[in-house]
Formats: structure tokens, sequence, C-alpha cells
């Protein structure tokens, strides 16, 4: 009997305002606060509200019967504190059903694995902590941003104790084999490697509402049907969507919703078929073997690898700028700038500077700069502006300013004050 593991990918990015080359050592708020407000509320209003509300319908419809897991950013659930906080109230009304989980990931959904196993580790912990903290339970699985993998992360997440990693089902790594099987990297028994089935979860979240496409449109029983033909040479199919689809990206007049309603009914009617979730499977599923992926996957562009981030001169020299500060910046332990910092890590800021789409992104994820010239020199505006403040900070940290005669030793109160 095959299982369906349905896992939403929740981020959303803060973006950057226009920082230009006269804001350097004038000001440091980096962020464009009234866009990133206006973006999220939107996305709460078309998506994440009403989404929230039909799964836990589901999820208390179906009981047991039917399960998901959410894999939510560390910037994503600052925007929904900072902005709309009913989101999260959503989200803590599904962890109290015990049919949804969530899965781990970097804080600053930050390609730091590539370039600071200290900060990726830390910054793992960190956000482990806090779905822990806001959701009440350890996370037991883990997605990389934009589901970057290759074999060192296994390794590094088994120290973790990690039992289910998530990640790209990309053809160039699989060859002849199926996504729809568990798999083990070489050398780490644990944690068990879940590979998307791309196809299948493109066409719900790219090719949906597209007219054009051969499919259109698509219903739940289409879907059903081709879920049913995958399940011939499967154990689990693994259908990872961004949740932005529902109702941001195809808007709810499309079908979206409504397709997402019906969908656990049609599959549920084939009693071959039963949702389970990441964790789940590493406990209920045998891997079938070991799955060799010594480069960098992710699950953007045909290519599936790092490019859409790493691709150009631009992207490589702002991220190396970057992470050369990091570890001056946890040497003076300042709380502003270790913030600063990690926000500046996040896997969008590279994005934006991207020259393999011009006209690429995604309609619900535009660049905010318009190209990835701007973005690469509002970037690296910040950083210059950052590392001025960070070498003010060790300056302090070596020299401190003297203390006031007197200060430190405490106050006596004399009784004729009124003692």
């Amino acid at each position: 009997m095959p299982a369906l593991c349905l896992c939403f990918d929740v981020h959303e990015a803060y973006r950057l305002r226009r920082y230009t080359v006269f804001d350097i050592g004038q000001s440091s708020v980096y962020e464009d606060d009234d866009r990133n407000c206006d973006s999220l509320m939107a996305v709460a209003r078309m998506c994440y509200l009403p989404m929230n509300e039909l799964l836990l319908g589901l999820v208390r419809r179906y009981k047991k019967a039917f399960k998901c897991a959410f894999a939510i950013s560390g910037t994503a659930l600052d925007q929904f504190e900072q902005y709309a906080p009913e989101v999260i109230d959503g989200f803590k009304a599904l962890a109290a059903t015990g049919s949804v989980e969530f899965v781990a990931g970097t804080s600053a959904h930050s390609l730091a694995f590539l370039y600071s196993r200290e900060e990726f580790d830390r910054q793992v912990s960190a956000h482990s902590a806090r779905l822990k903290a806001v959701f009440g339970k350890k996370p037991l699985s883990f997605r990389n941003a934009e589901y970057v993998y290759n074999n060192e992360l296994a390794l590094a997440l088994q120290k973790s104790g990690f039992k289910a990693v998530l990640a790209e089902g990309a053809d160039h790594v699989l060859g002849w084999r199926s996504p729809n099987y568990l798999y083990q990297a070489p050398d780490a028994s644990r944690p068990c490697l879940l590979l998307r089935n791309a196809p299948l979860s493109e066409d719900v979240s790219i090719n949906f509402s597209c007219r054009e496409w051969p499919e259109w449109p698509l219903t739940a029983e289409k879907f059903t049907s081709w879920c049913r033909r995958a399940s011939d040479d499967a154990d689990i199919i693994n259908l990872f969507w961004d949740y932005h689809a529902f109702g941001a990206r195809h808007a709810k007049e499309t079908g979206i919703v409504d397709f997402m309603a019906a969908l656990p009914a049609a599959l549920l009617e084939d009693r071959r078929f039963r949702f389970i979730t990441p964790s789940e499977a590493a406990q209920k599923i045998d891997p079938r073997g070991l799955m060799d992926v010594p480069g960098f996957t992710s699950w953007k562009d045909r290519e599936r690898d790092l490019t859409m981030w790493l691709g150009n001169d631009m992207q490589k020299d702002a991220i190396h700028a970057l992470y050369a500060f990091g570890p001056r910046v946890r040497d003076t332990g300042d709380p502003v700038l270790l913030h600063d910092y990690e926000r500046l890590q996040a896997a969008d800021h590279f994005y934006n500077m991207s020259t393999k789409w011009f006209t690429g992104y995604l309609s619900d994820r535009p660049n905010p700069f318009g190209n990835p010239y701007d973005a690469y020199i509002t970037f690296m505006n910040v950083l210059a502006d950052f590392e001025m403040r960070l070498v003010a900070a060790e300056k302090t940290a070596k020299h401190p300013a003297p203390r006031k005669k007197g200060a430190g030793k405490p106050r006596v109160r004399s009784k004729k004050s009124g003692d």
C-alpha cells in the first residue's frame, strides 16, 4: 500500500529597501518594512488563513487518515509574529490535531551549510528549538533551504538525530531509479532520504492554472489516477508543494482550493493509498538502497542545482563577502549585529541577483528590484554599512568606554533620607 507524503513549503522573504550609497553610514535600516507587511498580509488573506482552515477541516473530517507536514522557515515565522499572528494560531490548531508534522530547517532560510558549518549548526539548533516552543514537539525531519542537499548534509544531520531529510528527486541523480522509494545516503544510516516526485508536485504547484498546459484543467480525480499509475512502482509518493500555490500563485478562482479540498477523498477512496508524515515514513518504510549525491541538488530550475543562487560572479562575490564576516560578528557578541547578519543570509537575496531568468520569477515571488543588478548593488551597499558597524563594535570591544567614577558601587541611603 503506497504512502502519500504531503509537505507544504512555507517561506516568506524579508525584502531589502532601495539602499543607496548615500545611505551608507547614515542609516542601518536595511529592510522595506512597508512592503514586507503589505506582501505578508496579502498572502495571509489569499493563502495562509483559508488554507489553514481548510486543512484543519480535512484533518478533523478524516481523523488520522489524512496527514500532512509543513516546512516553515524562520523568516516566515518572524513575519507571522510581526504582522499576522493569527496565521500562527492556525498552524497551532493544526499541530494540536496530532496529524501534522513540522519540519526543521535553518532559522534564516540560508545556504549556511555551504560556507559555515558552525553557523549552519547554530541555525538548525535555533530553528528546531523554536518549532518545539511554538508547536509543542521537537522536529524529527529536516528540509534545507530550497531543498539543497548532498551526501555531506546527511552525515551532518545524522549527528543531530533527525530521522528524515527531504530533498529533490533530480533526474541526473536518480538515473534509472524512482523517487517513489526511501533511500539512504552513503555512510549514513539515518536520516532516511525522502525525494520529491517532481512531475506530480509541479503539476499542482506550477502548472495548475496554465491554460496552455495539455492537462488543464486538473481535477482531483485526474490527479488521483496519476498517483495510481505511479503506485505500481512505489513505496511512497512525496508531494512537496509551495504553500503559495494555493491561493497566491494560483488564485482561488482557478479552482486550486477546491482541488485541495477534494483530493483527500479522491485518494482515500482507493484503499491502496494512505497518508503519512516524513518521520513516520522513516519509521515504517524500509529504504530500498543507497542514493549517492556527491554534488548539491535543489528543487529550482531545470538543472536542479545551485546556479539560481551561485550562478554568476555577482552572487558569488556577495555571498563570499557576507560569510567572511561570520567569525568577526560572532566575536563581538553584539545581538543587533548577529540579528542583522542572520537576516542577510537568506537565500532570497542571492536568488534576486540571478541572471538566468529576467522574466522567470513566479508571479507570487517577484524580484523586488526588477533586475539582478540593482539587487546586487543594494546588497553590497548594505554590506558596506554593515562592515562599518562591525568595525565600530570591534573597537568598542577592544577599548570599552571608561567607567564613571563610582559606577558599579551600591548607593547607600542615609537615615535622614527617610530610611
